[in-house]
């Protein structure tokens, strides 16, 4: 265990859970100030709140989130561990639901990268200390489409027991998710000093990353796909790239807008692939110029290779091997295998 969370305890973080709904914002940030923390790739470090380690800046937006927004029935939440493949599933989710409204020539995909058109809770719509009211989120027409990076442990109650709301969570082998954040992080104007490979991947293995441990966040969705597979479905990056009509079709099925036997035909699923693949997605005029707004990143710093299996390019044998052995041991008994990422 790392010294800094030996020497600060936990204790701290379940005393947020037991009190965030009676706190106002300078009480919350009086707590956050007593949490465990730990070196990040970030200049301020990372802090533990419930279990999963965060940017310190960013606890506040979650419990914001957590007490505050209220799912509807129709709302679809797309879930991610970080440089999981999220912004190419953003792109598709929302090229699903409105393929009605707009064709390849006319999509908001030309001229909005898809982190905007498909909102992270605790990066945009909870920064603000100004609590936004919940009727101020809503889209038209519906269903509301959402993202995060949270676990599922710390999602709003609202969208865990008190709604028929869908959460669709896209995973990645964790070899290749280490690699591409690795490359993310080197994008970050406020990152500390360089980070080997080396230092990342026992970092990694320890579980101290952004919303991680890794294990943690994914065999929790992976446990509730399980177990309530009308609410939570689990897709594998590998798997859409492999056989994506299949893949693209179970995801339209599963947010409630199954294709037609005439769209099909037609060639739908096809010119849905084609607008929203990596290369189309990454040579966008969009997505090679701009910041987003919410962070102040540059948009083409989500576009990378988006390639299965690149971590052979980056990882020496004695890395993916001390990465492989970690992963098996966490992942034992939960039947949830990553076949692309053994050495």
């Amino acid at each position: 265990m790392n010294q800094a969370i030996e020497s600060t305890g936990d204790s701290s973080s379940n005393n947020i859970k037991g009190h965030i709904n009676d706190h106002d914002d300078e009480e919350i940030l009086a707590l956050i100030s007593q949490l465990p923390k730990t070196k990040g790739w970030l200049k301020f470090g990372m802090s533990q709140y419930q279990d999963f380690w965060c940017p310190p800046n960013l606890v506040a937006n979650v419990i914001r989130f957590q007490q505050h927004f209220q799912a509807q029935d129709h709302d679809i939440i797309l879930a991610s561990h970080p440089k999981s493949g999220t912004i190419w599933l953003k792109a598709l989710l929302y090229s699903i639901i409105n393929r009605h409204r707009y064709t390849s020539s006319n999509t908001p995909l030309l001229n909005s990268n898809p982190h905007q058109l498909i909102p992270f809770f605790e990066f945009t719509l909870y920064s603000s200390d100004t609590k936004p009211p919940n009727n101020s989120i809503s889209y038209d027409p519906s269903p509301r489409l959402f993202s995060t990076h949270i676990p599922y442990a710390s999602m709003a109650d609202s969208i865990k027991h008190s709604s028929k709301c869908k959460i669709v969570y896209i995973s990645r082998n964790p070899l290749d998710v280490l690699v591409s954040f690795w490359h993310f992080a080197s994008w970050q104007p406020e990152r500390i000093e360089e980070w080997t490979m080396e230092e990342y991947v026992e970092k990694f293995c320890n579980g101290e990353t952004v919303f991680g441990p890794f294990w943690n966040h994914v065999l929790g969705y992976w446990k509730e796909s399980l177990e309530k597979p009308e609410k939570v479905l689990f897709l594998k990056y590998e798997e859409m790239k492999e056989d994506f009509v299949v893949q693209v079709k179970k995801l339209a099925d599963f947010v409630g807008f199954p294709f037609s036997r005439e769209e099909e035909s037609q060639g739908v699923i096809e010119q849905i692939s084609n607008l929203c693949s990596f290369s189309n997605l990454k040579d966008l005029d969009v997505n090679k110029h701009g910041k987003l707004m919410s962070n102040g990143l540059e948009n083409k710093s989500y576009f990378r290779k988006g390639k299965v299996g690149d971590w052979v390019n980056h990882l020496s044998p004695s890395m993916a091997a001390r990465l492989n052995t970690v992963m098996k041991e966490k992942f034992r008994g939960s039947g949830l295998t990553f076949e692309r990422s053994s050495c």
